[in-house]
């Protein structure tokens, strides 16, 4: 079990280091200028804007163009290490507790 845990905190190591070099590059900015959230589609100010793993690192998830996506804070706190299929659940169960 231990070396479950030490591949996964590695594995989560490496691809931080890969996503903060995302971070630096053009096609991060382009994506945060629009100042749009990936998830709530809210406009906020691009300062505002967190990379967000669309599958977490700690499910696995890689620091690829693919899946990273820009998120107000709201959302990424709210997400926290849910899949995008949990996610899709959670927004669907929101949508309906406010309709009834």
């Amino acid at each position: 079990m231990k070396g479950n845990f030490s591949f996964l905190e590695e594995h989560i190591r490496r691809e931080k280091v890969k996503a903060r070099a995302l971070k630096k590059t053009r096609w991060w900015r382009r994506k945060v200028e629009r100042g749009i959230c990936y998830y709530c589609g809210r406009r906020v100010s691009p300062e505002e804007l967190t990379m967000d793993h669309r599958i977490p690192l700690s499910k696995g998830g890689l620091s690829t163009k693919e899946n990273i996506v820009p998120a107000c804070k709201d959302c990424n706190i709210k997400k926290k290490s849910l899949s995008p299929w949990e996610w899709n659940e959670y927004m669907l169960r929101l949508k309906e507790s406010t309709i009834r």
